[in-house]
Order: structure tokens, then sequence, then C-alpha cells
């Protein structure tokens, strides 16, 4: 067998689309209603968190500044 060929498990080299990791940590959810913030809790997506100020859906806050 050739040394210089790779072995290839059969998953994609990159991250996917909407796979985490974009971001980073120590981040924020925001609400795009009423910007109130609260903390982003690692393995918890913002999009599945009610605002506990409005009750709307909130977001990344890095996505606000888009």
């Amino acid at each position: 067998m050739n040394s210089e060929l790779v072995k290839n498990d059969g998953r994609a080299g990159g991250k996917g689309r909407n796979k985490g990791g974009a971001f980073g940590p120590g981040s924020y959810c925001a609400c795009i209603k009423c910007g109130e913030k609260i903390p982003h809790k690692r393995g918890v997506k913002c999009t599945t968190i009610k605002c506990p100020k409005c009750g709307h859906t909130m977001i990344r806050e890095e996505l606000l500044k888009k």
C-alpha cells in the first residue's frame, strides 16, 4: 500500500451547514424583538429558547450584527 494515500473514513472533512462551531464559546442569545440578552449555554441552540422578557424566539447575538 502506498504510504502517501490518505485513509478515508467516510466522513466529510468540513463542518457542514448548521453543524455548530461557528461562533465559539462565551456568547449570548439575544431576542430579535425586545433586545433581551442571556448567556448562551453550550449544547443548547438559542433558537430553542424563548425570551424570558417577551416570549419571542431568541438567536445568537452574532447574527443580530449581520
